[in-house]
């Protein structure tokens, strides 16, 4: 039985790992749109919070983005249970690792949206994630020249979830609003 880390030991190690602010800014994001995930889903919270928190560890050490979600599976070993390395190597598609859980699309999807969501406060006349309404994230979403590198397919992997795109760009949405103040949106 893996005992998981505590969400200040997963905040401590992240940092120990990732200097970039925005890469920091991300985990947090993906966090919390994990969190409310899980609580719609039933799920367990703290696990979904910590796999989203913690998947990119690794992504300001590795040369080669192929060992992106590999060495951060070696980093969690022991931290985390092995649905969450799973979904963590599962995230980026040139490990090759597959994983089709509900907790690793939930994942990919959660880390698709957070940038969707945050690209569309960026574009907002007061970078504030409390004027994104959902029409705008709708628009955005179907725009493919907005936020380029947004992998669209994998937001869409809400719905393998049960959601409709506008209840999980809901969803996330309103997870980021609650952490607006710690994002700086």
């Amino acid at each position: 039985m893996i005992l998981m880390l505590s969400e200040s030991e997963a905040i401590e190690l992240l940092k120990s790992y990732v200097k970039n602010e925005k890469l920091l800014k991300h985990c947090i994001a993906v966090a919390n749109i994990m969190s409310a995930l899980a609580k719609e889903l039933g799920e367990d919270e703290k696990l979904w919070y910590l796999t989203g928190l913690l998947h990119d560890i690794d992504y300001e050490s590795v040369e080669d983005m192929k060992l992106h979600g590999i060495k951060a599976a070696e980093i969690l070993k022991d931290k985390l249970p092995e649905c969450a390395i799973s979904a963590i190597k599962a995230h980026n598609e040139a490990t090759g690792h597959e994983d089709n859980s509900m907790f690793s699309l939930a994942l990919r999807a959660s880390d698709a949206v957070s940038g969707l969501i945050i690209a569309t406060a960026l574009v907002m006349p007061d970078k504030k994630l409390a004027n994104v309404k959902l029409e705008s994230l709708l628009r955005k979403f179907k725009q493919k020249d907005f936020a380029r590198n947004v992998k669209r397919e994998d937001i869409l992997l809400c719905e393998k979830l049960g959601f409709s795109l506008e209840k999980f760009l809901e969803i996330a949405l309103n997870a980021l609003k609650n952490i607006s103040t710690e994002l700086g949106l």
